[in-house]
């Protein structure tokens, strides 16, 4: 009984923990713009999006993919084109990016998840790379050069996006939504059977669960939501390259989360606010940007094994932290 006591405490401070955090986020992305570049913090936005929706799937659901580049850089094309070439709004270029990454996603996860583990990842991988190889070849992308000058357009008819402010709450808007989305999927009844899987795949068969229907609707919304990620960050940017689309971007989203910490909320918006500053940070010194992200990758899993949130969770809250889920 005090051991159980002892784990809700650990849990409920996880939370108060969590929340706090989150609070004290919001409250510093309000006023970025103020004292920071906003396109700089916009483009953090779109990254911390797209490492959370991985998260999804990685830290919940227990899925390592190697392909998610493609729901990234794949809506992100779908949206600039839509944008551009038809004339279409932000809003609904945005919505097409999410559902082209979802429809792609359903393919990829359909052919995918029939193996589990290195085979897994395997497989995404050999999938992402077919889809950025067609991405090369395919007329609408127009190859190495890319959808350039993709127009921002006026929201809804209403909010122009071209004053860079206006762009800025609009996007953070988009970041917390996807976040709270991803909130709400991980703490509802089908996010405690993804970590079920998660934990144990034979044990949630056993229980009856359809294992392969589940992973492939968690790849879906992940998929959904790393498309929602490259679309905004297409309107913000105003183009859309085979840089969004190559393995190296699924490699960095992955880097994300190891540095934040797989399987909490914070983690991969920590880690990707400190990939994204060192690129941004890098850019002009000289210093190759590579090599800096692994050697300060090698620092944090030799010190923050959990990644930096997570190791912060085990620090501040003691083994009782380990007794709930840091959701």
């Amino acid at each position: 009984m005090s051991e159980l006591t002892l784990q809700e405490r650990g849990t409920a401070a996880s939370v108060r923990l969590e929340w706090g955090l989150v609070a004290l986020g919001i409250a510093a992305l309000i006023a970025a713009p103020f004292f920071i570049y906003p396109i700089f913090v916009m483009k953090m936005l779109c990254f911390a999006l797209f490492a959370c929706a991985f998260n999804l799937l990685l830290g919940y659901t227990g899925l390592l993919s190697f392909g998610h580049a493609t729901f990234f850089g794949g809506a992100a094309y779908f949206c600039a084109y839509a944008v551009k070439a038809w004339g279409w709004p932000p809003e609904a270029g945005i919505l097409l990016g999410m559902g082209g990454a979802a429809l792609l996603g359903l393919v990829m996860g359909f052919l995918a998840i029939r193996r589990q583990g290195i085979y897994f990842a395997m497989i995404t991988l050999a999938l992402a790379q077919m889809f950025y190889f067609f991405c090369v070849q395919a007329p609408f992308t127009e190859g190495e050069d890319g959808i350039q000058g993709v127009p921002r357009g006026i929201l809804f008819g209403i909010l122009d996006l071209n004053v860079t402010m206006n762009m800025y709450y609009v996007v953070l808007a988009i970041f917390l939504i996807g976040v709270f989305a991803i909130w709400r999927i991980v703490n509802s009844p089908f996010g405690m059977i993804l970590r079920s899987i998660r934990e144990n795949e034979n044990r949630a068969i056993s229980l009856g669960y359809s294992v392969g229907r589940y992973k492939l609707a968690a790849f879906v919304m992940s998929a959904a939501l790393a498309g929602l990620a490259g679309a905004t960050k297409a309107i913000v940017f105003q183009f859309a390259t085979l840089t969004d689309v190559t393995w190296q971007m699924s490699g960095e989203v992955i880097l994300m989360n190891l540095l934040g910490g797989i399987g909490t909320m914070v983690g991969p918006v920590v880690g990707a606010g400190l990939v994204v500053g060192l690129e941004n940070t890098l850019a002009t010194s000289g210093f190759p940007v590579t090599i800096a992200t692994g050697l300060i990758f090698m620092v944090c899993v030799l010190i923050f094994r959990r990644g930096i949130v997570g190791e912060i969770y085990a620090r501040w809250l003691g083994p009782a932290a380990d007794g709930g889920d840091k959701g």
